[in-house]
């Protein structure tokens, strides 16, 4: 027993996977304190998140570093191997690789961060997590209307963004254009329509532009892009059947089914105040009765 105890306490591997196993264990408990530490000082969630995945990240490069400097010696002895194993292991694992690098991708390109709203691979939602292996969403939309959570919480492979567009609603400008269209009677006066629609819209989402157009000049200045409108807008069209208004404003990404909500009250608060001066349009259909068709029959005398 003795011996078997002097040939494992001092045998030259045991003393380097002991090391090991205790520094990585130091590591951990090192990253966990420090995580506790950290949380309890920062109050802002989005740094809190942030510190901690920093933290993480550091306690992964630490235990590299460990694992080196113990196994520093036997390194070169392990090349050869490590490269005939790593053509197999990079074709297995491709998948898991792609989605390295994606994470590479998005830490490095800004593809998207936590807090913003994106579609990744035909799944929108908000980005609660991101990984380096998969990004998560908390999903919006589906049977859901007006962009409102679902309650499913979402992985996607970050390979996706190697592979797919991403489509980001809130990165550098955190603004949407959104239309609403309003069907007025014929006959109705299209001028306090107008007006009644540009009151609303001015009073409701007016803020909206103001904010939107400091972020539009940064776009301008940052992409080849062409200026644009972001001050509300109504415009009217005339059809068989109605008057249209269409409505244009930028609103916030979050806000856009409360403020489509606040715009028709408002309007239709607005528009039963005329006094039947504006009146709202619906599709009506008259059925109308055919012409009279008379069939004379003559047999061959020439009777009728």
């Amino acid at each position: 027993m003795k011996d078997f105890l002097d040939r494992w306490l001092f045998n030259p591997v045991t003393g380097r996977l002991t090391a090991a196993l205790l520094g990585i264990v130091i590591v951990i408990v090192v990253v966990r304190l420090l995580q506790k530490a950290l949380s309890q000082r920062i109050k802002d969630t989005d740094t809190k998140y942030r510190v901690r995945k920093s933290v993480t990240l550091g306690g992964y490069l630490l235990a590299v570093v460990v694992l080196t400097v113990v196994f520093s010696d036997k390194l070169g002895n392990l090349t050869v191997a490590l490269g005939v194993a790593g053509a197999g292991i990079a074709f297995s694992l491709q998948e898991v690789i792609a989605s390295i690098a994606g994470w590479f991708a998005i830490s490095l390109a800004g593809f998207y961060k936590v807090g913003n709203r994106v579609q990744l691979g035909g799944i929108k939602g908000d980005v609660i997590d991101i990984g380096v292996l998969r990004t998560t969403l908390m999903e919006v939309g589906e049977w859901v209307k007006g962009d409102l959570y679902n309650g499913r919480i979402v992985r996607i492979a970050n390979s996706f963004v190697l592979k797919e567009p991403v489509f980001n609603y809130s990165a550098d400008f955190p603004f949407l254009w959104d239309e609403i269209t309003i069907p007025v009677r014929h006959g109705s006066d299209h001028r306090l329509a107008r007006e009644i629609l540009h009151r609303a819209v001015d009073d409701l989402v007016g803020s909206y532009a103001r904010q939107a157009e400091s972020s539009w000049k940064s776009m301008v200045e940052k992409f080849n892009i062409v200026d644009a409108r972001v001050q509300p807008m109504v415009t009217l069209a005339v059809n068989d059947n109605w008057l249209e208004f269409t409505i244009r404003y930028v609103v916030d990404y979050k806000a856009r089914r409360s403020i489509r909500d606040a715009l028709f009250t408002r309007m239709l608060d607005d528009i039963g105040k005329t006094g039947g001066r504006v009146a709202l349009a619906s599709a009506t259909f008259e059925l109308v009765a055919g012409s009279r068709l008379d069939v004379k029959l003559i047999n061959r005398n020439g009777n009728a």
